[in-house]
């Protein structure tokens, strides 16, 4: 097999330690040295001074959770780094050890057998950071929301069953009313808005339970949590707002697209960035997304064709953004959901939309174009005669004679 690199490094990065393999050929022989170093920005500088001292020009590493990003910006721009997915450079079973973990990975790396990763640049990756907690936050106000209906449920107090949105002005103001002390029924369904559907009196209905003083603080602790996430979530997107400033134009043209909002928009920036020179087609993009399916065959037989898991973050997003795409009328998009859902079911169909979203995501920041819908009538114009055919097939199945004839 031919050596791509002879003079190279492999690293296996720990939380405390990095295990750092040099690999150098001479006289078509390799020979390997395993040194270990402290992951302190110490330890991480004498790796940077041993491997500039081994004239490595590659250095190799897996992408283990957060504890290979100090050991990237520290080597960067020194050598050139390749990040490897743990899952695609597992070593042989029944041989595992930091030490040959590292020369597995360094002999990998010489012969040009890694693939490396995407890494963004820094921008992207703070920015990549603050949409993430964002949404974790989010998440976390809908726990503190189903504990507090949980709580309310066991007072018997039937308020998510007349009010849609218990978080709602009219449900804050119910609940801080009950946490305040209010027991009556009839004064706590007053604090209703009148747009309810539902009636003051199924209000008061609802709202007559057992409160107890374990209740209220249960029901006050819950939503204190809930007011501080808010706040927080109001200074991420402050953030937010202020990093994205370089990337005006693109989120204006990405909101153009059915089913994509601005705050989706912004996720999509910040996880592939506005860059779309690291991915040499949109179908290498729709592949880093885990959009497409997996090449799975044996003795002939295609098996499998799920989509693999990988970018969880993107993925979720896109397949959000697909149903909502879906809903859209007089849409491309809407029709290509409709014609897949009819052959294969809605799932595969809002993964086929997702897809197709993420590759008018790639041509717009590649090409700096704008959304160009090709209409909902796309499939039909393009169909037009297989659909004539069908249609007159079906005439001629319920007994009718029909003769087709292009119009002029």
């Amino acid at each position: 097999m031919n050596v791509l690199y002879k003079r190279c490094a492999g690293l296996d990065v720990h939380k405390e330690e990095v295990v750092a393999c040099v690999r150098v050929v001479k006289k078509s022989k390799a020979t390997h040295e395993v040194r270990r170093f402290a992951t302190t920005t110490l330890g991480l500088l004498e790796l940077v001074e041993w491997v500039e001292a081994s004239a490595c020009t590659h250095v190799a590493m897996e992408a283990t959770g957060v504890y290979w990003k100090p050991v990237f910006h520290i080597l960067e721009g020194h050598v050139e780094i390749v990040l490897a997915n743990a899952a695609h450079i597992r070593n042989v079973p029944g041989r595992k050890s930091d030490v040959n973990d590292a020369v597995w990975i360094a002999d990998l790396l010489a012969h040009g057998l890694i693939q490396a990763s995407m890494v963004p640049p820094t921008p992207i990756l703070e920015l990549r950071d603050l949409t993430r907690t964002r949404k974790q936050l989010t998440r976390e106000i809908g726990q503190h929301t189903q504990r507090m209906q949980k709580v309310l449920e066991d007072a018997n107090v039937k308020l998510s069953s007349v009010v849609s949105d218990i978080m709602g002005m009219s449900g804050r103001r119910i609940i801080q009313a009950i946490i305040e002390g209010e027991s009556d029924p009839d004064t706590l369904a007053q604090l209703g808005d009148h747009r309810l559907h539902h009636s003051h009196t199924q209000l008061t209905e609802a709202l007559g339970g057992r409160v107890t003083a374990h209740h209220r603080f249960m029901l006050a602790q819950h939503l204190r949590m809930i007011d501080e996430l808010e706040r927080s979530i109001n200074e991420f997107d402050q953030r937010i707002e202020v990093a994205l400033t370089p990337f005006r134009d693109e989120i204006e043209r990405l909101t153009t697209i059915p089913g994509v909002s601005t705050v989706a928009a912004q996720i999509i920036i910040a996880e592939i960035g506005a860059d779309m020179s690291k991915f040499p087609t949109s179908g290498h993009l729709i592949s880093w997304a885990g959009l497409c399916p997996r090449l799975d065959e044996s003795a002939g037989k295609r098996r499998s064709t799920r989509i693999r898991k990988g970018a969880p973050w993107l993925k979720t997003l896109l397949v959000q953004c697909a149903w909502a795409a879906s809903r859209s009328k007089e849409s491309y998009l809407r029709a290509q959901f409709l014609r897949i859902k009819a052959r294969r079911g809605p799932k595969k169909a809002a993964i086929a939309v997702a897809a197709s979203i993420l590759t008018a995501v790639y041509h717009m920041l590649k090409d700096k174009v704008e959304y160009h819908d090709l209409g909902s009538d796309y499939f039909i114009r393009r169909d037009s005669e297989r659909v004539a055919e069908r249609l007159a097939s079906r005439i001629r199945d319920l007994g009718f004679d029909v003769h087709i004839q292009k119009a002029a």
